[in-house]
């Protein structure tokens, strides 16, 4: 059989990573082990090569040269103890016999398998298989299947955390802290008036200032960590888990405060990039495989169940071995059935090999027994110490890794062989299983990651105008976040630790906060500076349970907005849990955005500053809305997509109301309208996407109506009730199904914009061009108009017209006296425009000035049918709903 270099490279690579796994016991038994090869290789070789016996006739016994081939009979053993013993009875010396050369070869030959015991010829070789099964016994538990991937990934990632640049940074740092401690302690003797102490010098520092005292790694030499320049580390001495800044000052001035250095700029080098991402794989692949050890002790119990058979290996070959070592004898009485051949009866029979072999099996027995002790003791340790168990509590007592978990199962156990063979190798491996270590590496891999330049040039405007900046899927927040005085809405997506620390007081204009399946926890500092500052926050969740409890705190707030599902699945009564809202005292705006099934009475703590409540509901009923009755202050109500069949009664009670809004519901009759005639303040009315077949009369009572949106129903005709809301300036009837707008629309003579889309109109009445000359925005598209009066040029102030998808054959030329229309004001189809005249055409296709523009955006300041964003807003738009 061949095999190759690279073949026995491996094998001697394996060998050599498996030793870590190795106590000096094992260290030991494999040297014994080795040794008892050798003893039985030794003592077979020598039976192979020179084993015989020398066999002579012995002429004592009369029946000798007999003629019988009888065999001799009970009196052998006395007469050859006769033979031996009595002085007159002896080995024939100097007699002739007649044998020759020939028949001396054949009767050694018969005597050495006759006479010569079992032992003496086949002892080496079952010695010599009992090594091998020791020899395989003792490495079975790294190659059966079970237990070796497990070692080979354990020794593979404790490789990794040995060579990990992360792993240096860390012991180096935590060495340090423990001198920085020590420090203050030395001087103090040595102010005492006492004998200077005899200087002793600390190791432990040492051997944690660089990470090349592993085995698996190159000894490059030893750095003092005094000359080296602080840098950022982990605060492993902190007993709290948090991570803490410290700068290590020099001796000369250990006695003033130590200045505090920002984050941004401690001294020290820092990792690279490709060196952090290697460290956090690291971290996730440790975590990984500490779920999966920690999950059984297979190779605790393969190991125990290896050193039990050892034990009773050892056990079985003294039983048998230490017997048959006083058989070994020199000489041998030989009996052979070759009477006739010889002439001789009896031979006497020497085994020139005893004494060697003998010897050699004494001392096969005697590392046989050291071994036999070994294992006991292994026995012994294994059921003494608690191995299924690791604490780090040496560590913690040195004073670092305070918070390394404690470790159980085949993680414990290969902790506490690796222990035997080198305490720092846990303490590497400690590295990788911290928090606070991984906190901190994450915060350097932030900072290097998330500038403040970065970060600066990822902020945008929202609609208002305000500075926006959103963070989406980051691991934590980045410290140069903190730096951002002049932010104003900050909006954090998908964050799994969103920690705000007090360094939030430097972003002085942070007035509003979106939280989207973030688990933000705050400090205490840090919640001080929100109760004082933030005025609106966004929060979407799954569950409700997964509200903060800051949020009942932050006394400052004035709009909470909450998306999630707040209702718990089969309950009825009280629907959700939104906690106590009695600190939210300046309350002003609550959205509620999810399944609710009654309006919360908590709010009743706040009806005295609430003014607008939104309750989205995503098509799951509202069951109770009694609750609304105490909300007496509250100026605008939206109940969207609650399945409301009729007017809530409780809407009597708001006498306040401004704003009504019970878009997306089911209702059919609008009857109760007559109830509202006491909310005399209602200047908007929004009941679109609903089934109302109809307009009572009674809409007339509400005088003060501004805006009635009534689009995508199933109204077929209008009261002439609604033309007598004078005040009415928006009116939405679009995707209904009329067919005639009556003439008495006239009398809405500050109607500044009218949607009559998606029905079936024929015609306008000449009432609404001539009357209503306020009309800015006129929407008539999907219908069966053929043509327009000649009276449409006297709205002069029109500014949008929608006239796509009618039966229009031409346009009218009065459009030319509607100035407001030009630069994409009229929106038809492209032929129709043919029809118009030439200067009319090139008229309406004219760019509207900029001065223009401006003037018509703050003429119609409440309108909402036409959005106009700038470019920045619709590209912040566009990159938000990609991000989503």
């Amino acid at each position: 059989v061949m095999f190759t270099l690279s073949e026995l490279w491996s094998v001697s690579e394996r060998q050599g990573r498996y030793k870590l796994l190795k106590p000096w016991w094992e260290v030991f038994m494999d040297y014994l082990v080795l040794l008892m090869l050798m003893v039985s290789i030794l003592a077979g070789t020598l039976l192979l090569s020179k084993d015989g016996v020398v066999c002579v006739p012995v002429h004592s016994f009369p029946t000798n040269h007999s003629s019988s081939f009888e065999n001799p009979s009970d009196s052998y053993t006395a007469l050859f103890m006769s033979n031996t013993e009595g002085p007159a009875v002896g080995p024939a010396k100097g007699r002739q016999t007649n044998l020759d050369y020939q028949q001396y070869v054949y009767i050694s030959q018969v005597c050495y398998h006759e006479a010569l015991p079992w032992f003496s010829r086949f002892l080496p070789y079952v010695t010599l298989l009992q090594s091998l099964l020791l020899l395989a016994s003792g490495c079975f538990w790294f190659h059966f299947p079970l237990t070796s991937a497990r070692i080979e990934h354990f020794l593979a990632i404790l490789a990794k955390c040995c060579e990990s640049p992360w792993t240096s940074r860390a012991l180096s740092c935590t060495a340090k802290l423990d001198s920085a401690h020590s420090r203050p302690q030395e001087e103090e003797q040595a102010m005492r008036p006492q004998a200077p102490p005899v200087p002793t010098s600390i190791t432990r520092q040492s051997s944690l200032d660089s990470g090349t005292d592993s085995p698996l790694l190159v000894r490059t030499g030893s750095m003092s960590t005094t000359a080296a320049q602080p840098s950022p580390c982990l605060s492993s001495l902190s007993r709290c888990s948090t991570m803490s800044s410290l700068s290590i000052p020099e001796p000369a001035s250990l006695a003033k405060a130590a200045p505090v250095i920002p984050e941004g700029s401690r001294p020290g080098p820092t990792l690279d990039r490709s060196d952090g991402e290697q460290a956090r794989a690291l971290f996730e692949r440790v975590r990984r495989f500490r779920a999966h050890c920690e999950s059984s002790d297979i190779i605790y119990k393969v190991y125990t169940t290896q050193t039990v058979f050892k034990v009773l290996m050892f056990t079985v070959i003294v039983s048998y071995t230490a017997p048959l070592l006083g058989s070994i004898t020199f000489t041998h009485m030989c009996l052979p059935h070759s009477h006739a051949l010889m002439g001789y009866r009896f031979f006497q029979c020497s085994h020139s090999l005893s004494s060697v072999l003998r010897k050699l099996m004494q001392a096969y027995v005697a590392l046989v027994v050291l071994y036999g002790l070994l294992g006991i003791y292994t026995l012994f340790w294994i059921f003494h110490k608690s191995l299924r168990q690791y604490s780090f509590q040496c560590l913690q007592e040195a004073g670092s890794m305070l918070d390394a978990p404690d470790l159980r199962n085949d993680l414990a156990f290969l902790l506490h062989m690796t222990d035997q063979y080198d305490p720092l190798l846990a303490q590497r491996l400690s590295v990788f299983l911290s928090p606070v270590s991984e906190t901190r590496l994450l915060e350097e891999n932030l900072e290097r990651r998330w500038s403040a330049t970065r970060l600066r040039s990822m902020i945008t405007s929202d609609q208002q105008g305000r500075s926006l900046l959103q963070l989406v899927a980051v691991p934590r927040l980045p410290p140069a976040l903190f730096t951002l005085s002049q932010l104003e809405v900050l909006k954090l997506e998908l964050i799994g630790d969103a920690k705000l620390t007090a360094q939030i007081s430097n972003m002085s204009a942070l007035r509003e906060l979106h939280l989207y399946h973030c688990s933000a926890t705050v400090e205490s500092t840090a919640l001080v500076v929100l109760q004082e500052r933030l005025e609106s926050l966004h929060l979407t969740f799954t569950h409700v349970a997964e509200i903060p409890g800051w949020v009942y705190s932050l006394r400052g707030l004035q709009e909470l907005h909450l998306t999630g599902r707040l209702a718990n699945e089969g309950s009825v009564g009280r629907g959700w849990a939104l906690g106590s809202l009695r600190h939210l005292r300046h309350l002003r705006v609550l959205t509620l955005r999810g399944m609710v099934q009654r309006i919360p009475g908590e709010l009743s703590e706040i009806a005295g500053s609430l003014v607008r409540l939104e309750i989205h509901n995503e098509g799951t009923r509202l069951l109770v809305l009694t609750g609304l009755r105490r909300l007496v202050g509250l100026a605008e109500l939206e109940l969207q997509g609650c399945q409301l069949e009729r007017l809530p009664s409780a809407l009597l009670a708001l006498t306040g109301l401004r704003s009504l809004d019970l878009q997306h519901n089911c209702l059919r009759t609008l009857e109760e309208l007559l109830g509202l005639q006491h909310l005399r303040r209602l200047t908007c009315l929004k009941l679109a996407y609903n089934r109302v077949l109809a307009l009572p009369a009674s809409v007339g009572v509400l005088r003060a109506l501004e805006l009635l949106d009534l689009a995508h129903n199933q109204l077929q005709n209008l009261p002439p009730a609604l033309f007598t809301l004078h005040r009415l300036r928006r009116l939405l009837l679009g995707g209904n199904l009329l067919e005639e707008l009556p003439a008495e629309v006239g009398a809405l003579s500050l109607l500044t914009e009218l949607d009559l889309s998606g029905n079936r109109l024929e015609s306008l009445p000449k009432e609404l061009f001539t009357h209503c000359v306020e009309l800015r925005v006129l929407n008539v598209a999907n219908n069966s108009i053929g043509s327009f009066q000649p009276c449409l040029g006297s709205l002069g102030h029109l500014s949008q017209l929608n006239l796509q998808g009618n039966n229009l054959e031409e346009l009218p030329v009065e459009l030319g006296c509607c100035s407001g229309l030009r630069g994409g004001g009229l929106l038809v189809e492209s032929w129709l425009l043919h029809t118009l005249p030439a200067h009319t055409r090139d008229f309406l296709q004219q760019p509207r000035s900029p001065s223009g523009t401006s003037s018509e955006a703050n003429s119609r300041p409440g309108s909402d049918s036409f959005p106009t964003f700038s470019t920045t807003q619709w590209s912040f738009l566009s990159a938000a709903e990609s991000r989503i």
